[in-house]
């Protein structure tokens, strides 16, 4: 018992040093309440509430730390505890006892099930995540009280469940032990070598970071500013991922790095300037998170530099408030009672928005395969950060398109959607956004979503909301696109289709999707409730797709007839691309199966080895071709001729522009059906009163 009171006095006091003039009557009567239920258990919860006030919690959440354990070895019904508790703490300890109930997987369908379920909890009050977030710390501290297996699992899931809630609401503190606890059970081995690396050098870093900071202090004080300066040591995870990507240990130059805390945002701005006018910078490496905060609101400044001894020191300035927030997540700058203000509630919705897109996700029943490579590509890519013209900046993840960045701001301006021009220059669809970029979408009222942009858009929220625009209207456009879909994924495996679809196989795909009918199949293709990848997996499980040496090596394009037969392998010429329509000959190559080019292709006309080939009566795909624009006009009429071939239903890939004569002409690459799409692309273009003229482009 005295040790329990010596534990309650410690929780009490470290509570009082964020909480001014705090009453703890209810954690101490959470307490008395707990232990007359609990006795081995208490260690453990005393030690997860400690955890709480390291990151800030209040009163209630505290208590409630104490509290919901009683649910969960079911000492005492919530009804109980209403009797003795205030409605708040209860709502806290229902909400953390539903989580503590989950049963924790990796797998990706129980992952997006849990993820689920935290939205819930946080929904009611997102103080229910705070105390999952502690009480697993508290758990991976102990981890040497299960067995192996046992804590490799718990291990796993703590690294890739619980560390990337910690780090999509903020709480770096608790992210980081996380990810080390983790790597230390995963891979004990490495995080020795890590230890020992770090302990060997540790008298060398301590004295350049001292010098730097005698340096950097020197600086600060010559211009009477007030501030707090510290060294900032790098967790082993974050070191072992570098090392993981074949960076070298005296490489990882971070190792050596500095935290500067002031005021106000305008002093940070003044300190970056002092100590860049001192050290020179490394260009690349300044990062302004200020001005771009991160979606979980993490602020700061991020500079690299030649310090002390000439070696690379990564210094990081911030005010004391931004600090608090990137050390203890929300709960730092939220009050959860009557000091609630707008902006703080704001900053909450940044941090759960990374949630509520997977709540969509998973309401809309897409493929959850998906979801889960998303939430890994950020966790190991970031974000980068995009503009608008006007200078508003989105944060999207890594390898996002103009797709994604067009729904981000508005989804009717996703849904009009006919074009995009990135610093000025028009780029595909499929292009990739950087840092930094600044991006203009081309929208016109008359343009639809593009069942193709499925296999652009990065964000599986962004792929939701195409989706939700076709619905079930169009559900035999979704099916045809799904059934295109399949085919060309297993012409690309080498597959045939009738093999692959036959009776047994095609019985065990309906099952395993619980489709009624093959044109239910080929709607969840369409609307990637399911991948063709999985569909294959399931008929060719843990097997590589070879082909027979003594077979053709693949029907690689079924509009395309060689000799009789469409089993062989062809590839349509870049010099000429010839369309269905156009006059076409074969040209047998050494190794790659045969060329498809233009009869009057000037590359051919005097060649050998060509084979008689024809297009198939019915076409299935599209194929690239080039043409030029002319006009008469000193201003750029890009926006207008894309709407015109776009709202026709044509795909467009790239659109150069060149001025000659002080005249605006464009070089436009787009896929079309024949050369039927041609003669129309043509005509309506020369409609049009600036354009002159309009040829294809052969090379």
């Amino acid at each position: 018992m005295e040790k329990d009171k010596n534990n309650l006095d410690n929780l009490i006091k470290e509570i009082k040093k964020y909480i001014k003039n705090v009453d703890p009557v209810l954690v101490e009567e959470a307490y008395a309440f707990a232990s007359n239920y609990l006795q081995e258990e208490l260690e453990e919860i005393f030690e997860t509430a400690i955890i709480l006030t390291s990151v800030y919690a209040d009163i209630e959440t505290i208590a409630a730390s104490f509290l919901y354990k009683l649910l969960t070895y079911n000492k005492v019904s919530d009804k109980e505890l209403a009797k003795h508790f205030k409605d708040e703490v209860i709502r806290i300890v229902n909400g953390a006892y539903k989580l503590d109930k989950i049963i924790y997987s990796t797998e990706n369908e129980y992952l997006i099930e849990y993820y689920k379920k935290i939205i819930v909890g946080m929904t009611e009050d997102v103080r229910v995540i705070m105390i999952n977030l502690a009480s697993r710390v508290t758990l991976m501290r102990n981890i040497k009280t299960k067995k192996r297996e046992d804590a490799k699992r718990i291990a796993k899931e703590s690294l890739e469940i619980v560390a990337p809630i910690a780090h999509h609401l903020g709480i770096y503190k608790l992210k980081s032990e996380l990810e080390d606890l983790s790597l230390k059970v995963l891979k004990p081995d490495v995080y020795r070598d890590i230890v020992e690396k770090l302990n060997s050098t540790k008298k060398e870093r301590d004295n350049l970071i001292n010098k730097m900071t005698i340096e950097v202090k020197a600086i600060l004080d010559s211009h009477n500013i007030n501030y707090e300066i510290k060294g900032r040591s790098k967790s082993i995870y974050s070191i072992y991922n570098k090392l993981d990507k074949g960076r070298k240990f005296n490489d990882i130059y971070d190792l050596f790095a500095i935290r500067i805390m002031v005021l106000d945002e305008a002093t940070c701005y003044l300190v970056l300037g002092l100590i860049h006018s001192k050290f020179r910078p490394i260009p690349k490496r300044f990062k302004d998170f200020i001005a771009m905060p991160k979606s979980n609101g993490y602020r700061s400044l991020h500079t690299t530099v030649f310090g002390v001894s000439n070696t690379l020191f990564e210094i990081q300035i911030r005010t004391f408030l931004m600090n608090e927030v990137a050390e203890n997540g929300l709960a730092s700058h939220w009050s959860y009672k009557e000091n609630r203000k707008a902006d703080n509630l704001s900053s909450t919705d940044k941090k759960l928005e990374f949630f509520k897109t997977i709540i969509d996700n998973y309401q809309n029943k897409v493929d959850t395969n998906n979801i889960y490579l998303e939430m890994q590509d950020t966790k190991m890519h970031g974000n980068i950060y995009v503009f608008t013209p006007k200078g508003d900046v989105f944060e999207l993840p890594y390898g996002a398109t103009p797709i994604d960045f067009a729904y981000k701001v508005h989804t009717k301006v996703g849904d009009e959607m006919v074009g995009a021009i990135v610093n000025n220059k028009i780029v595909p669809l499929n292009y990739v956004l950087e840092d930094n970029d600044v991006v203009k979408i081309i929208t016109s009222k008359t343009s639809t979503p593009k069942l193709s942009w499925l296999k652009i858009a990065k964000l599986n929220q962004t792929k939701n909301k195409i989706k939700s625009y076709f619905g079930k209207e169009r559900k035999d456009e979704i099916i045809k696109y799904g059934e295109t879909s399949l085919d060309s994924y297993l012409r690309k495996k080498h597959i045939p289709k009738n093999k692959f679809l036959e009776e047994e196989n095609l019985k065990k795909l309906l099952k395993e999707f619980k489709c009624k009918d093959k044109n239910e199949l080929y709607f969840g293709l369409g609307n990637s409730k399911f991948s063709c990848k999985s569909l294959v997996e399931v008929i060719y499980p843990n097997e590589k797709i070879e082909v027979s040496k003594n077979k053709v090596i693949l029907k690689n394009n079924a509009d395309i007839c060689v000799s009789g037969t469409s089993d062989i392998k062809v590839n349509i010429a870049s010099c000429c691309n010839p369309l269905p329509g156009d006059a076409i000959t074969g040209f047998i190559t050494k190794n790659n199966g045969i060329t498809i080019h233009r009869k009057e292709c000037s590359n051919v006309i005097n060649l050998e080895r060509l084979v008689d080939v024809s297009w198939q009566k019915d076409i299935k795909n599209k194929y690239l071709t080039k043409i030029r624009i002319y006009t008469n006009s000193s201003t750029s009429n890009l926006g207008d001729i894309i709407n015109k071939l776009t709202s026709s239903g044509y795909v467009i890939d790239n659109v150069k522009s060149r001025i000659l004569n002080l005249k605006y002409n464009y070089e436009v690459s787009l896929y079309l059906n024949s050369t039927l799409d041609l003669e129309t692309i043509f005509k309506n273009l020369l409609k049009l009163n600036y354009v002159l003229d309009v040829e294809r482009v052969i090379k």
